[in-house]
């Protein structure tokens, strides 16, 4: 991405969000694009998300990849598969040899990794916990380089990048297996939570002490979240919604 491509405040903008903690700071800031009806789902470059001040999870990977690109970091994603087809996507980079994340999700537990996992499979087992809800199941994970798209503008279009979302459906997963009997017994915890404190979401997984910092509507508040509907409606993006 060539400099003068971008606009005087992008430019202000990536210059200032230098690295991973500082662009998830900035993600945790913004409102979670909920694509209410009877508005039509979106796919927004990273301009598109400064422009509307709002961002899904796929858009979140889109918008850290572009900016921590111009600091050095390839433009890499990892996707999640889950049996339920609610799908999610998280940027992920190397710092000193391990593997770290930058998310924005619904959910709490999906949020980013501090540099800590030596392998991506490691990095992407630490979300199989939270992301178990009512029919939430990771099944597999898949790491793309953005760069396969060429010359396709997923960074500063002004229009909905559609390719990215087909591209990354169609990108072969590694399975992830767990125990149906852990498995069971996460979703028995999570059930048990949500009948004791109604619209709230769980915080306390193991593993905890790997997350980044989470935006301020969860953290301190087990997951306290205001009119949230079902939980199924919560994590990613249904597989869906390519349009």
């Amino acid at each position: 991405m060539e400099d003068r491509a971008c606009s005087r405040a992008e430019r202000r903008l990536i210059a200032r969000l230098s690295t991973p903690r500082r662009v998830q700071r900035f993600l945790n800031a913004l409102p979670y694009n909920m694509e209410p009806p009877p508005g039509r789902a979106t796919l927004r470059s990273f301009r598109g998300v400064v422009r509307h001040r709002t961002a899904h999870c796929l858009e979140a990977a889109l918008a850290a990849a572009t900016i921590l690109e111009q600091h050095g970091y390839p433009p890499t994603v990892l996707s999640f598969e889950s049996t339920d087809e609610l799908d999610h996507v998280i940027f992920v980079y190397r710092q000193h040899g391990l593997w770290g994340s930058v998310a924005r999700s619904r959910d709490p537990g999906l949020h980013g990794r501090r540099p800590v996992f030596a392998t991506p499979r490691a990095l992407a087992l630490s979300y199989v916990d939270p992301y178990v809800d009512d029919t939430g199941r990771v099944t597999g994970y898949a790491v793309v380089d953005l760069r396969v798209l060429g010359r396709y503008d997923w960074r500063l279009a002004d229009t909905n990048v559609w390719k990215v979302e087909r591209m990354l459906l169609d990108a072969p997963h590694r399975p992830i297996r767990t125990s149906d009997r852990r498995y069971r017994r996460m979703l028995a915890a999570y059930r048990a939570f949500r009948t004791r404190f109604p619209g709230r979401k769980p915080l306390h997984y193991r593993g905890r002490e790997a997350w980044t910092e989470i935006p301020r509507e969860f953290d301190g508040a087990e997951g306290r979240r205001g009119g949230v509907g079902s939980a199924a409606a919560t994590r990613g993006r249904s597989r869906g919604s390519v349009s």
